[in-house]
């Protein structure tokens, strides 16, 4: 075809063809698909970025590396580390704190030893767990983004689309992957230890607190910065040590999260609106929209009931993690003002968690802290801090909502049994014990009508009349 005849389509059908096999782009073909002049060594390096990006996405799948690449690059930037004395003022503070730690809860101590940690070494160990939050959005917003990219398309040109579905599954989730990366960079500059984001993002049983944070934190709040680290550190230890007790807590919150994060929808409508008036060359519109939330629908009915259920375990955590740190560091002078503060700024969080919020559709602060302090507060007054720390041994004595309401009935039940009383039956108890009875009936019932028949008995089961037996 002679170039005189080529239409627009033509040259966009080409460039397609180029950019998923990998081949040359021309920079006076796309100059004159725009309709101007364009720089083209400035072209060049932006297509080489751009099929850089497309290969990555081939198979379809999303690269997590450009998550880990934006976050490192972020936490990395001062390219500072922990001195020598940070470390062995944190590792006294972390030895005192679990001294007291053993002196108001039954839960033993980790045998890993708490560490001070870098920016970049807290984002190495928690993108694991950041992966497996975000995933089920990522995977919802890249299908979409093929869809939304699909309608935009020339019905003459739907076979190359099409064909390359994988590919641009692809490239929308390496474009959400690298907004994640991102955002948990920028919270790698606020976080101050392991616990500090409500979830249990480094492993069950580590405790770690990131001295660069820390200095930060203390000029802020004002506070003599040994008091502060007796009060994280003691934080910290216990958070570690309820999840290293409880070995089933970290995996039950990591599922109810997915739960939640399975029923988020990507909304379509707004993606395409976008995708219609997308300009190639300025990203600014989708990565503000992916920050904001724009692309998440409201919460649906389901999601509003796991979002409770997993409020209400995260405020049970916390609140238990309060009131044992609070009496461990019962005798630093100024812990009111130390933990009201710790426990305002956790409320509040940051600009970084706010963009996590909007980017995955969950908030992690738990909205109950105070009440379910309070409880565990009633608990451990009314039958000690024994009765108080076995109620993490399994996931079923767990205090529920109701619990967090009203401690009353809770602080009954374990009177009740360090008196030996059987605890009264409760519905589900009524329940289970209909069920049983009634399963037992049907096992009995077939017992018998599977039984050989006794030779008194004839051929229907009844007994014989006497005189009548087979010889």
């Amino acid at each position: 075809m002679a170039d005189d005849d080529r239409t627009p389509d033509d040259d966009l059908q080409e460039l397609l063809r180029r950019l998923m096999n990998g081949g040359a782009i021309d920079p006076e073909q796309l100059s004159r698909m725009a309709g101007m002049p364009v720089d083209p060594a400035t072209l060049s390096q932006m297509m080489q970025q751009f099929q850089g990006m497309f290969a990555g996405a081939q198979d379809g799948s999303i690269s997590w590396d450009a998550t880990k690449r934006q976050a490192l690059h972020i936490a990395n930037q001062d390219g500072l580390g922990v001195t020598d004395g940070q470390r062995t003022d944190l590792d006294q503070a972390f030895a005192l704190a679990g001294l007291w730690l053993s002196e108001v809860t039954t839960l033993s101590p980790t045998a890993e030893l708490p560490r001070a940690i870098t920016r970049g070494q807290w984002v190495e160990q928690t993108l694991p767990v950041w992966q497996e939050v975000a995933e089920p959005v990522a995977t919802s917003i890249a299908d979409a983004l093929t869809e939304a990219l699909r309608s935009q398309v020339p019905e003459e040109m739907q076979d190359i689309v099409q064909s390359a579905g994988r590919l641009m599954r692809g490239v929308g989730g390496t474009l959400f992957a690298t907004q994640l990366g991102q955002v948990v960079g920028k919270l790698s500059l606020e976080v101050v230890s392991g616990a500090d984001v409500g979830i249990p993002v480094i492993p069950a049983g580590s405790a770690v607190l990131l001295p660069q944070n820390f200095a930060e934190l203390g000029a802020g709040l004002e506070i003599p910065e040994d008091q502060l680290a007796l009060y994280i550190a003691a934080r910290e230890l216990a958070s570690a040590r309820l999840f290293r007790h409880a070995k089933w807590l970290r995996l039950h919150i990591l599922s109810q999260i997915d739960d939640y994060a399975r029923g988020i929808s990507v909304d379509t409508d707004a993606l395409e609106e976008m995708a219609s008036r997308l300009d190639p060359s300025n990203p600014e519109e989708l990565r503000q929209a992916l920050e904001s939330g724009a692309l998440l629908p409201q919460q649906s009915e389901a999601q509003k009931l796991a979002l409770a259920r997993l409020e209400n375990l995260l405020a049970l955590v916390e609140g238990w993690i309060d009131v044992v740190t609070a009496d461990a560091t019962a005798r630093v002078p100024h812990l009111e003002r130390i933990a009201e503060a710790i426990r305002r700024r956790r409320a509040e969080g940051g600009p970084a968690e706010d963009a996590l919020g909007a980017l995955v559709g969950l908030r992690l602060r738990p909205r109950r802290l105070r009440e379910a302090a309070a409880m565990w507060r009633a608990v451990g007054d009314a039958v000690g801090i024994a009765a108080r720390d076995s109620l993490w041994d399994y996931p079923d004595l767990m205090p529920t909502s109701e619990d967090i309401d009203d401690p009353a009935g809770l602080i009954a039940r374990l009177e009740a049994q360090a008196r030996g009383e059987q605890p009264e039956a409760d519905d589900m108890d009524d329940a289970l014990a209909r069920l049983l009875a009634e399963e037992a009936e049907r096992t009995e019932g077939e017992a018998d009508r599977d039984a050989p028949a006794s030779p008194s008995d004839d051929d229907e089961g009844h007994p014989r009349p006497e005189g009548d037996q087979p010889v």
